[in-house]
């Protein structure tokens, strides 16, 4: 990174790119590939070794970035084929070859648009565990139904609690085979805002995008798999300066603790967390 400035992103791609192309990072692998038809890029980012992660600033686990340059469009044609892509990795990710007891959990702030993409996305999902607790299988007409649960918890202010408590709490008394967490990420570059989707196996940190670090989500600390889903819907107002000057000394204190989000940013949201909670509807529908 140049100078002592610290770019502030949640993206594994983005935290890559801070270093030179031709720098070699031992422990970091990277594949890209383009599907031209819907016109979506996909970079998948390996974190292999402990200096690996020191060096990105990340966990070690996989992240796969989703590019879409028209996401942050209405388009619901375009949308719809973002889902199908976005479905086809999370059912790796998710195992869904087999019955599954999952929980997906909304992070962030409802009250705060450009954190409410978790909680939005939860409300449109398909709720299961419930009806099949209550009636079997048998209601769905399947085979096989996976066993879905819904959770938001809000943030520690309007609960007194970390998230991780409550998390583990509900974790450890319904037992789900894996933990989806949803969330608002920030991002390095303002062309990526409300148009990339990360999904990653290392689990995620409340709140890391705006500063406001959190215990994290992961394996470790709830003792299941956690695999994270992430739109950047923010990015840093200093970053914003500093790529317009390029020089450091003209960022003023302040805007280090302040960020930007689109003016559209509500009627995006609401799209994004559709688009999200319509390909794990996909990804976790039942065989018949």
């Amino acid at each position: 990174m140049e100078g002592q400035f610290r770019v502030r992103t949640d993206l594994a791609l983005e935290a890559r790119e801070c270093f030179e192309e031709d720098t070699e990072l031992r422990g970091v692998e990277i594949e890209e590939s383009y599907d031209e038809e819907r016109d979506i890029r996909v970079t998948r980012v390996r974190i292999t070794t402990e200096n690996g992660a020191k060096a990105m600033g990340k966990p070690m686990g996989t992240y796969l970035t989703l590019e879409a340059p028209r996401l942050s469009e209405p388009d619901e044609d375009y949308h719809r084929e973002v889902s199908v892509k976005l479905a086809e990795y999370l059912r790796k990710l998710l195992h869904t070859e087999e019955e599954r007891s999952i929980l997906v959990v909304g992070l962030g702030n409802r009250e705060v648009t450009p954190d409410a993409l978790g909680p939005e996305a939860v409300g449109n999902l398909l709720i299961t565990r419930h009806v099949i607790r209550e009636y079997g299988r048998a209601a769905f007409k399947a085979e096989q139904v996976h066993r879905v649960s819904g959770l938001v918890p809000g943030v520690m202010a309007q609960t007194g609690m970390e998230t991780l408590e409550i998390v583990r709490g509900v974790a450890q008394e319904t037992k789900p085979d894996v933990i989806v967490v949803i969330d608002a990420l920030a991002a390095r570059s303002t062309r990526r805002l409300n148009r990339t989707i990360q999904l990653s196996d290392a689990g995620i940190q409340p709140g890391s995008g705006v500063g406001n670090h959190r215990n994290s989500l992961s394996r470790e600390t709830l003792g299941v798999p956690v695999v994270a889903i992430g739109v950047p819907t923010v990015v840093d107002a200093a970053t914003i300066v500093y790529d317009a000057t390029g020089d450091r000394e003209k960022i003023a204190p302040n805007l280090h603790g302040m960020f930007v989000t689109p003016k559209d940013i509500d009627e995006t949201v609401k799209s994004l967390s559709f688009t999200i909670s319509e390909a794990l509807n996909l990804a976790m529908e039942g065989r018949t």
